[in-house]
């Protein structure tokens, strides 16, 4: 099965409540690609790409944008199969992970459709329908962020992930003591995720005035090189989130032992078949992963969900959406919701979602 049409959408998702406060800065709307491919038959796959700003990671939305119509010409008549279709993006275009990931999820939905089968039977089976969540507090005072924690428990969640970083270490140091005593003896576990907001000192700073209570140190610093500083001198686990930017360096980590689990990005390494790869090596490696992104609709919620599914569920550390800050569905009867801490697999061909395409309006570039 080829690829016979390639289109390209924006589409604009305001955050909820005006804005959401990261240590690489605050974002107020986000510009999300979608992409549309079409195969010989008239089958449609789509596929979403949505970098959280320019600063959050090496990739931003003109970027995506840029490298997507880079490939597009090059890519129409080629298989829509994962190995295929990957090497032959690879001989149109180095690097730009986050913008080759839109058309490879697009591929596994029009595969999903084809065959009549979902996207986690593709990447090998759901091992549940019931998909656990965690949810991510911004940068906020520390009372505000304690209370938060307290309703996020109420409402179901397993797991919570608080920012922190860009700011006096104190306050941060206050908001974990805060946070934990909201939620201490609950079972609710404990992320404290810097975004490599944090410097090798305050990194210490923090696991030594806080070794009391248990949580993971998500990228605290901004380089592999500052993780390996801090990896012995910490007595809280370590997971690394931005620093992972590919395959070959996430295999280095694991192999190391430098960290303890990751916090992983669909679109950061590549889309789904490089995520399955990913996967797999953490389980040989026994190590536990997020499955998440960094923002986006329906599309990459779907995408997410059907690859969470299929993680060994004592390594799941479940799925973060952008659903809760942004408001409607693209598929207004599928539209991916978390409902008491847990996300409910759609099991339709494909991602199981589709998209309303008069939401996006007319397509910014077609091939």
């Amino acid at each position: 099965m080829k690829i016979r049409e390639l289109h390209i959408y924006s589409h604009k998702l305001p955050v909820k409540g005006g804005s959401y406060v990261m240590a690489s800065g605050t974002v107020s709307s986000l510009d999300s690609t979608l992409i549309k491919l079409v195969a010989e038959d008239g089958t449609v796959g789509w596929g979403e790409t949505c970098p959280i700003g320019a600063t959050y990671a090496e990739a931003h939305v003109l970027g995506a944008r840029a490298a997507l119509i880079e490939m597009a010409k090059g890519l129409i008549g080629t298989e829509i199969w994962p190995t295929s279709l990957n090497r032959a993006m690879a001989g149109l275009l180095n690097g730009h992970n986050y913008a080759k990931a839109a058309i490879d999820i697009a591929a596994y939905d029009l595969m999903g459709k084809c065959l009549g089968v979902s996207v986690a039977d593709l990447l090998g089976g759901a091992m549940t329908d019931n998909v656990p969540s965690y949810f991510a507090t911004g940068i906020g005072a520390p009372d505000e962020i304690a209370r938060l924690a307290k309703e996020k428990r109420s409402e179901g969640y397993p797991r919570l992930q608080i920012k922190v970083g860009g700011r006096p270490i104190e306050i941060d140091i206050e908001t974990i003591r805060k946070v934990w005593e909201a939620i201490k003896g609950t079972g609710m576990r404990l992320a404290v995720d810097a975004n490599r907001g944090w410097n090798t000192r305050d990194t210490l700073r923090v696991s030594r005035e806080c070794s009391n209570i248990p949580f993971v140190l998500e990228q605290p610093c901004n380089t592999v090189q500052d993780l390996k500083k801090i990896r012995p001198l910490i007595c809280h686990g370590l997971y690394m989130d931005e620093n992972a930017i590919d395959l070959n360096t996430a295999l280095s980590a694991a192999d190391s032992g430098l960290v303890d689990g990751f916090s992983m990005k669909i679109t950061r390494i590549g889309g789904m078949q490089n995520m399955r790869i990913f996967r797999d090596i953490c389980e040989v490696k026994n190590l536990p992963h997020s499955c998440d992104d960094s923002w986006g609709g329906d599309i990459i919620a779907a995408a997410c969900t059907q690859m969470g599914s299929t993680i060994r569920p004592d390594l799941c550390e479940g799925v973060w959406l952008a659903a809760p800050y942004i408001e409607g569905h693209y598929d207004r009867k599928n539209g991916i919701k978390i409902v008491d801490g847990q996300i409910r697999r759609p099991t339709g061909p494909g991602l199981g979602v589709t998209p309303d395409e008069a939401e996006f309006g007319d397509p910014i570039a077609s091939f």
